[in-house]
C-alpha cells in the first residue's frame, strides 16, 4: 500500500514533468480582473475570453497568464498574422 509520503513524492514528480505528462483537453476559469471579471474557456485546442481585447485580436493578457500557468499542456493562442499592404 502506498503511503501519503509516496503519493506526495509522485505528485511532485508529475508536476515537474507536467509538460511531458499532461495535456489539457478543456478548461474554464473565471479571471478576476482589475476592472471586471472575465470568463476564459479552452476546448479542443481553442481559447476564448469574453474581454474586448480577445474579441479583436484572438489573444489577451488573461489568456496569456493562464497559458503560462498551464505550460505545454495547452496550445498557445496566437496573434493573427500581420497583413501586408
Amino acid at each position: 500500500m502506498y503511503s501519503a509520503e509516496s503519493r506526495i513524492i509522485k505528485a511532485k514528480q508529475y508536476f515537474d514533468e507536467r509538460d511531458e505528462r499532461m495535456q489539457i483537453e478543456s478548461f474554464t476559469c473565471r479571471f478576476v480582473g482589475e476592472h471586471s471579471h472575465h470568463l476564459i474557456k479552452y476546448q479542443e485546442q481553442d481559447w476564448n475570453c469574453d474581454c474586448e481585447e480577445f474579441a479583436l485580436t484572438r489573444v489577451c493578457a488573461h489568456v496569456m497568464a493562464i497559458e503560462k500557468m498551464l505550460g505545454a499542456g495547452v496550445t498557445l493562442a496566437m496573434l493573427p498574422a500581420a497583413s501586408t499592404p
